[in-house]
């Protein structure tokens, strides 16, 4: 799109309003070059991404140069004006030695010191030969894999990785046409020629049939074990349709729902459990993903045991754990700013989830990364839009924290005993779960920045004078996050002990005491009753308590705790097998008042003039969450028929 011709950059979204945000001012938009592609792989190419500057009101991580920096001297500037940062146009990403033109700034434009791009002027030269001795590399790495542990290790994971990579330096040369224009011919002479031929006002109404046929068949078609019967396979289903109509009644705009998003998302979190469930391969896709995350994020205790000693890692508080994963993440993610990478993955999430989920990019990219990384972390990897998300969006990013677990925690689970398999499969299919239920509860109706094309706007990793620089600044802003997630967490878990102490006090006086205090736990315990009964917990025994009972305490304190409790606490050692795997799914979520400190500290630290959207949403997005993650309990409960098999963990099980 030539965004010129346009005074609004305008996005294919049907029946929302028009965004008045200065991102979408095409005045304040230019496009980059590209430093890696061959003029050839640019032809016929129309790039979704564009950049916006000076569209951002809020705090600035990094400071405005000193005017005796050195920068600035070889510019020939004396002072940097009123709003105006040196470097802020810098074209990083294509490695131009020339700056964009500001058409709104009345200062000249200046040609850049040359030293500053050198490399990038010598790879532009002789980038073939760098791309070819990658791929060499990875050719090799991958073959010599295969010859020495072709019989010991798992050789779909890097297949894969190789292909990915081989696949990505080809397409430096070749234009990705080659592929996409055959995909949108076959596309749209099968599946797009089918449903021209059905009315419009019947797609709709057919894809939830069609949707409703798939998960009866897949739940219903497999034989009977134990107690997971037909009757008790058809409570669950029955359990899943109440969550929906329940949020349906309480949407906020009913007229605005998208049923689209919610159809796929419904139909991607069956499809994605049967992968997961009933095939090695999903299990083992994902659990190397969660694996890496879980890696890439220990390396901070690296960090923290430099700075103490080698227990204070071991020690499992929140402070040494995950404080410091947390701020070692968020430097990472300004420096993959930085190199553009994930100005990359943004914009091809954006064309894909906006086409299969209408959906848009910085939600699907949040979605798709909290059950590996974290609910903090994950917002982080969309930093530059958070002043800019719409309502729905912003609930859509918490509400996706809120719905799982990350793979940073996998290790503490499964310590407990708690089954890898169902952990894993438990995250993965909250993910089109959180999408769906969010756009019920709270439906889209405005324009998006990255809803089928992508506006980035500008922000502090542009003013990095290097890579260093750019990852100094992250880790002053990850030491601010973490200490607003801990001031935080702090005080909602003095304030909700305060309730629980009032409510004892006050129970006493009616005999409510000793086991059974008076309690937020005991009261939501008793509130989840019908929850656990409508997710197709066995109704011997005294299953239907103890499963909300567990859930109750998974919302009030964590899940964590619940995990403890199943596992160790003798009064769930009763529980059948279906109903304790029912409870491992219900309970393996971050939705619980605690992880509200969480959510509000990282995205009132990204973005402070949001504080106020975030708080009145927190909430809505927590309840949210927390059906998200129920939902993959009912889809498990009539899916898994061996589940004494997902209850424990198996013998010799590592996440190698």
């Amino acid at each position: 799109m030539d965004v010129g011709e346009h005074k609004h950059n305008s996005s294919p979204q049907v029946g929302v309003v028009p965004n008045t945000d200065p991102a979408l001012d095409v005045s304040h938009e230019h496009a980059h070059q590209h430093l890696h592609h061959s003029a050839f792989a640019e032809k016929g190419r129309t790039d979704e991404i564009v950049y916006s500057k000076g569209t951002t009101q809020e705090p600035q991580t990094v400071p405005d140069a000193d005017p005796n920096d050195d920068y600035l001297r070889r510019r020939h500037h004396v002072a940097p004006e009123k709003g105006h940062h040196p470097g802020q146009e810098k074209d990083i990403e294509a490695g131009n030695v020339e700056d964009v033109e500001d058409k709104n700034s009345l200062s000249p434009r200046v040609t850049e010191d040359p030293q500053n791009h050198r490399f990038a002027k010598f790879y532009s030269q002789w980038k073939i030969v760098f791309h070819v001795f990658l791929g060499m590399l990875f050719t090799g790495w991958w073959i010599a894999s295969l010859i020495l542990h072709r019989h010991n290790k798992n050789w779909i994971i890097p297949f894969l990785l190789w292909l990915a990579i081989m696949l990505r330096l080809v397409f430096f040369y070749v234009p990705i046409t080659i592929v996409t224009k055959p995909m949108h011919f076959v596309w749209n002479n099968t599946m797009a020629r089918l449903v021209s031929f059905i009315p419009e006002r019947m797609r709709i109404p057919g894809g939830a049939l069609g949707t409703i046929a798939v998960i009866i068949v897949g739940s219903f078609a497999s034989k009977e074990s134990e107690d997971n019967t037909r009757a008790n396979r058809a409570v669950s289903l029955f359990g899943l349709v109440v969550f929906l109509f329940l949020f349906w009644a309480t949407s906020r705009n009913r007229s605005k729902i998208v049923w689209h998003t919610v159809i796929v998302g419904m139909l991607v979190q069956f499809i994605i459990a049967l992968f997961v469930l009933r095939t090695k391969a999903g299990y083992d896709i994902f659990t190397f993903v969660a694996t890496l995350a879980r890696e890439l994020l220990g390396f901070a205790e690296d960090g923290v045991v430099f700075l103490t000693d080698a227990t204070v890692p071991k020690l499992g508080w929140f402070f040494t754990g995950v404080v410091p994963a947390i701020i070692f993440f968020v430097s990472f993610v300004q420096l993959l700013y930085y190199w553009g990478v994930l100005q990359w993955f943004i914009g091809k999430f954006a064309v894909f989830f906006f086409w299969s989920m209408r959906v848009s990019g910085a939600e699907a990219v949040v979605a798709s990364a909290s059950p590996f990384i974290g609910q903090g972390e994950s917002a982080m990897l969309i930093k530059p839009f958070v002043a800019h998300l719409t309502q729905a969006e912003l609930h859509q990013v918490m509400a996706s924290g809120f719905a799982t677990i990350s793979g940073s925690v996998l290790v503490a689970y499964i310590g407990l005993g708690i089954n890898p398999q169902a952990i894993i499969s438990s995250c993965v299919m909250s993910i089109p779960a959180s999408l769906a239920i969010s756009k019920l509860r709270y439906p889209e109706e405005e324009e998006t920045l990255t809803a089928g094309r992508v506006v980035i706007p500008d922000d502090d990793e542009h003013r990095a004078a290097n890579s260093l620089h750019a990852f100094a600044n992250g880790a002053w802003l990850g030491l601010k996050i973490g200490g607003m997630i801990v001031a935080t967490l702090l005080c909602i878990i003095a304030l909700l002990h305060l309730v629980d102490g009032l409510l004892t006090w006050w129970g006493r006086y009616i005999n409510l005491d000793g086991e059974y205090d008076l309690t937020l736990e005991l009261i939501l315990g008793y509130v989840c009753y019908p929850i656990a009964f409508l997710l197709g917990v066995s109704r011997e025994r005294k299953d239907l308590l103890l499963v909300g009972r567990l859930i109750g305490i998974k919302v009030i304190a964590n899940e964590f705790v619940a995990f403890n409790s199943l596992q160790n606490d003798v009064a769930y050692a009763t529980l059948s097998s279906r109903s304790r795997l029912i409870a491992t799914y219900a309970v393996c979520g971050f939705g619980n008042i605690g992880s509200l400190g969480t959510q509000i500290g990282v995205l009132s630290q990204i973005s402070p003039g949001r504080s106020g959207d975030v708080s009145r949403l927190a909430v809505s997005a927590l309840i949210t969450g927390v059906i998200s993650t129920l939902s993959s309990a009912s889809i498990a409960g009539l899916l898994v028929t061996d589940q004494a098999a997902f209850t424990s963990v198996p013998k010799n099980e590592t996440m190698t």
